[in-house]
């Protein structure tokens, strides 16, 4: 009779146990499912990467004295022309210029520009920069021509 009991507790613990597996394996099942489902989406979201291309700029830095300034106009307006073979018909499309100039402090301003009464303004084509100076007003004949001035380039490429 202890046999038995023994036997019976013995079969009922077994049965439990095989429940409590059971169980554990209706949970790991979900948990697979789980894990069949979020692992994939975590690794299509992981490596979605953000592509950071780094273009160096270039920095053009010219002199430009008082002969190199021309009227067309009798005096109302001066040009220098710069050569600058780094622009050609793709930069002079997509790419970007900015010009600066100084006027002999080494501090340089953004053209276009006004400086003391005088408008500075540039233009870009394919091998070339011309920068302008004219009256703020457009209408008066400069008193001379503009004297040495540094220009200061950047280029800026573009994908």
């Amino acid at each position: 009779m202890i046999q038995t009991k023994r036997n019976k507790v013995m079969v009922f613990t077994m049965a439990l146990f095989f429940c409590h597996i059971i169980e554990k394996t209706i949970d790991m099942k979900k948990v697979n499912l789980f894990l069949l489902i979020m692992l994939p989406l975590a690794v299509l979201l992981g490596s979605c990467e953000k592509k950071e291309y780094v273009v160096p700029n270039r920095t053009v830095i010219v002199d430009l004295k008082p002969g190199n300034w021309v009227t067309s106009d009798n005096g109302k307006s001066y040009s220098a022309g710069i050569n600058m073979y780094e622009i050609d018909n793709y930069f002079n499309e997509r790419g970007g210029v900015l010009v600066y100039a100084s006027f002999g402090d080494q501090t340089y301003e953004q053209l276009p520009q006004v400086y003391e009464g005088v408008s500075y303004r540039y233009i870009t084509r394919p091998g070339q920069i011309i920068i302008t100076v004219e009256s703020s007003d457009g209408l008066e004949v400069l008193e001379t021509p503009p004297g040495s001035v540094t220009i200061k380039i950047v280029l800026i490429e573009s994908i």
